[in-house]
């Protein structure tokens, strides 16, 4: 009969089954969700069909420390073999039946049946030890730890609780099982004080290494089968007494029931702060993410800042040689536009070369080196950034290369985040080595070019900057040399002149002024582009590694705060007693 359909379950205990169940089967949701791993997965579905199944005792210890020995005393009958070498090759479950009889299930346990009223109201499952030189034994033993209800340690007294059963019960009480220890071989000692000082240790051991204070039992084995068996006068040596009376008494109804709904409670907060845990450790790791990439971002913010600043004082050298252009102009007109060169003005194209040899002069090739010059800086500026990103990346992926997370290696994440990173990373890396400035600055400047001659409505062709200066300049020169012409074509005198002389410098300076402007606003709009082109490339290549992190961060963030909660109302649960007010349900 099951557990779940025994007499031990009253209204209020069926209540709280339903509860337990309801709270496991979320967490089990949760942790699919995540994922967890599939052994973890199996132990919490496993604790689970526990519910339906009898209480379940588990003996675990290293192996000659007596463990069969003592079932079999327990039980009164020889059902396992015994030795000084381990003998427990697998599993071997104890449950009642008419006769002793053996067999394995389809799991491959040896199910072991035996004629013991104790047995009618729980199992025993007899594990292999704990430190055996089959390795495969330890591995069985810690799989199945995770079912039982109660778990009975059995350890020698010749060699009471070595390293190996520390951390063997460590990992017990890591599942939050119940746990009894066993001193066998008590019965070696000659005098009472050489036993309570072994007790005395293991007792202070067993504190020490599970943080609370567990039942011990001193037992003989060996005089607890012989008292058995036709030589009673070994009973009061053996210990069993008090064990028995425990396994019968103390485990009464009510505290078997307590103890089969926090078997699985147990194994769940076990998972629940393990993921907690994983969690935890996954945020921290994409917190430093985050900064990376809230770092990177706050450099494009300031790259563009610096960008803004060095073009403004670069775009001021190049305004700067049409402002001495036009200052040279004015100067021109002021020297020519005399009454004593009147005839010197009636000759347009000796004014249009003199105009263009003193004014325009070296201005166009000024222009052409000015404007290469911030566009060498652009380009240089826009490497830079690509260095920086390429090395930030690179740090993030030798900081935690080497770093291995729980639970990645079956969920993907380590791996994901990994490859995101050194894909973006390498990513960043390439367009360094393959940044072709020659390639890049001709870009800028053939934008540039064609933006100055679209506005002033001239056909660039294969011009430069300077070429289109130039023409602009010239154009200007035939203007004001038209002006000056005109202006003493049927003069009168002095009247005439201070009058187109006025008009000339007016329009000598919208020329120059409109030539300023157009060159300002076609180098701006370059200048925006680029600068946004580089930041919309930079940011493409960051998008998916992003993505993940701000992503996985959110997962992780809600999954700490369900695993919480679990955990608290699952602390809830384990505290109320069958008879219990209820628990709120999820």
């Amino acid at each position: 009969m099951s557990f779940a359909a025994s007499r031990l379950l009253t209204a209020s205990g069926e209540r709280q089954l339903v509860d337990v169940r309801r709270h496991l089967a979320g967490l089990r949701d949760l942790l699919v969700g995540l994922p967890a791993t599939a052994a973890d997965l199996d132990a919490l579905v496993a604790s689970i069909q526990q519910l339906d199944e009898l209480f379940m005792i588990v003996v675990v210890g290293e192996f000659n420390a007596g463990k069969s020995a003592f079932v079999n005393a327990l039980l009164g009958h020889r059902v396992f073999e015994e030795g000084v070498t381990p003998t427990t090759a697998r599993i071997q479950l104890i449950r009642y039946g008419a006769a002793v009889a053996s067999g394995a299930d389809e799991a491959g346990t040896l199910v072991v049946t035996a004629p013991v009223e104790l047995l009618r109201d729980l199992q025993i499952v007899d594990t292999p030890g704990t430190n055996a030189i089959q390795r495969d034994h330890e591995r069985l033993t810690r799989e199945f730890v995770p079912r039982a209800d109660l778990v009975l340690f059995v350890t020698s007294a010749d060699r009471p609780f070595t390293e190996s059963e520390r951390s063997f019960l460590g990992t017990i009480r890591d599942w939050g099982k119940k746990i009894v220890i066993l001193v066998n071989k008590a019965d070696i000692f000659e005098t009472e004080a050489e036993l309570s000082q072994v007790l005395a240790f293991v007792d202070q051991a067993a504190a020490q290494g599970l943080g609370v204070t567990v039942q011990r039992f001193a037992i003989s084995a060996r005089r607890a089968w012989r008292a058995k068996h036709g030589d009673p006068e070994q009973w009061t040596g053996s210990g069993f007494g008090p064990l028995e009376t425990f396994l019968r008494d103390t485990l009464d109804d009510e505290e078997r029931f307590r103890l089969k709904l926090a078997n699985p409670l147990g194994v769940g907060g076990a998972l629940a702060a393990r993921y907690q845990a994983v969690a935890a450790d996954r945020l921290a790791v994409l917190s430093e993410d985050i900064d990376a990439l809230d770092a990177t971002t706050r450099q494009l913010a300031l790259y563009a800042e610096d960008l803004e600043r060095g073009f403004e004082l670069r775009m001021t050298a190049v305004e700067k040689v049409l402002v001495e252009m036009d200052a040279r102009g004015q100067a021109f007109l002021d020297d020519t536009l005399r009454i004593g060169r009147v005839f010197d003005l009636m000759n347009r194209p000796r004014v249009q070369r003199e105009f263009e040899e003193r004014v325009v002069a070296d201005a166009p090739l000024v222009v052409e080196r000015r404007v290469s010059e911030l566009i060498d800086w652009l380009v240089d500026q826009d490497l830079r950034q690509w260095q920086a990103a390429s090395s930030q990346l690179a740090q993030r992926r030798h900081e935690h290369g080497e770093r291995m997370l729980g639970g990645s290696e079956v969920d993907g994440f380590q791996t994901e985040r990994a490859t995101l990173l050194d894909s973006v990373g390498r990513q960043a890396q390439r367009v360094v080595e393959t940044y072709d400035r020659r390639l890049e600055a001709a870009s800028l400047a053939d934008g540039a070019r064609t933006a100055v001659a679209a506005t002033a409505a001239i056909g660039a062709g294969a011009l430069g900057l300077g070429a289109i200066v130039t023409a602009v300049a010239t154009t200007a020169a035939a203007d004001v040399s038209g002006i000056l012409a005109a202006g003493v074509i049927g003069a009168v005198g002095m009247l005439i002149l201070p009058a187109k002389r006025r008009r000339a410098r007016a329009e000598l300076e919208a020329k120059v002024a409109d030539l300023r402007q157009r060159l300002a606003a076609a180098l701006r709009s370059e200048f925006v582009a680029a600068r946004d082109r580089s930041a919309r490339r930079l940011a493409d290549g960051m998008a998916p590694y992003s993505r993940f992190v701000r992503a996985e961060q959110a997962k992780w963030t809600d999954a700490r705060s369900a695993l919480d909660a679990w955990r608290t109302r699952g602390a809830a649960l384990s505290r109320r007693s069958p008879a219990g007010a209820d628990v709120p349900a999820d």
